[in-house]
């Protein structure tokens, strides 16, 4: 069975770039970079992947932004390094160490999806729910979006809790089955991204009052709104007539929040389709410390991740 780890770049660099101190020997911050690359390292190793599949966000979704025009839109700028007040916290920074995080991946035989006007997000979506159905994947990732992804097949290995995440997590957590997660995000809103949901109503509110949530049973849109119409009449509550007045807005949320194929277009979908399937290895230890050396970056152990891929890809060999 295909073992594949895909890996939401910018969720996990933007990670350790706002917390690691590292810098390089001309005084740039590197952080982001060191943080980064061992991260994967350290996930190669623990959970031996045969493919590792990389996912960069590539300037938002323009399909998402034409359905909610404020979509992600943030009052103030994000503080890009949080910790150390004596660290560069520069736009220009930040993009030095992001373009260099992938120039150096591309001399490691890893995957890497960039596809403009879409989020990582819906082609982690994509490649989860269509492309790579039968495979068993683990998702790196802090974004609880993800969480309506997790079956049999998909667990997430989050940054925040250093641990897995599955459904039974989920539903110790918040009381909801992975396969309602998506929907309890449309009626509750996600401040992090700017979405309004019902005024009033979060998610031990839905968890009380409509059981389904917590059933591992698919709970659709226009049932749930039965449902709130029904409990509304019975008992006559805010929280059930916020729902009710809210429904275009819930509606709208499906849209921007489900991880599917609705915000990608056919060509989008061709060019992921063609990257995971290109049988190219990439492999060049010598390109990659060279590139290192002219940024500056020393003593990262370049050896033992060529050594946990070619490993990996041979303890495959074996199981196939």
């Amino acid at each position: 069975m295909n073992r594949i780890l895909i890996v939401d770049g910018l969720n996990l660099f933007t990670r350790h770039y706002a917390a690691h101190p590292a810098m390089n020997i001309n005084g740039d911050q590197v952080g982001g970079i060191i943080g980064f690359y061992y991260a994967i390292l350290d996930k190669l190793e623990k959970f031996k992947p045969h493919k590792t599949i990389i996912v960069w966000e590539a300037g938002g979704s323009k399909r998402k932004r034409d359905i909610f025009s404020d979509y992600k839109c943030k009052s103030r700028p994000q503080k890009l390094n949080r910790y150390y007040e004596d660290l560069p916290d520069t736009i220009q920074n930040r993009n030095f160490q992001l373009k260099l995080v992938i120039k150096m991946f591309d001399y490691l035989p890893v995957k890497q999806i960039y596809v403009e006007d879409c989020e990582a997000d819906d082609v982690i979506g994509y490649l989860c729910n269509y492309k790579l159905k039968n495979d068993i994947k683990l998702i790196i990732s802090s974004d609880h979006d993800y969480y309506q992804l997790i079956n049999k097949k998909t667990r997430i290995w989050s940054p925040t809790l250093k641990k897995l995440v599955d459904s039974k997590k989920v539903l110790d957590r918040y009381g909801i089955y992975p396969e309602n997660f998506c929907l309890a995000k449309c009626i509750a809103g996600d401040p992090s991204d700017n979405i309004k949901g019902a005024k009033g109503v979060g998610y031990k509110t839905l968890v009380k009052n409509f059981k389904r949530f917590s059933k591992q049973q698919e709970y659709t849109l226009d049932e749930f709104f039965v449902d709130a119409n029904m409990k509304y009449h019975e008992k006559n509550l805010k929280s059930f007539r916020s729902i009710l007045d809210s429904k275009d807005i819930i509606r709208r949320n499906w849209r921007l929040v489900l991880l599917d194929i609705q915000n990608l277009s056919h060509n989008q979908i061709v060019k992921i389709d063609n990257i995971v399937e290109n049988n190219e290895e990439k492999s060049d230890k010598l390109g990659l410390i060279r590139l290192l050396l002219k940024n500056g970056i020393q003593n990262l152990n370049i050896e033992r991740s060529f050594l946990s891929f070619k490993l990996n890809k041979l303890n495959f060999g074996k199981n196939k």
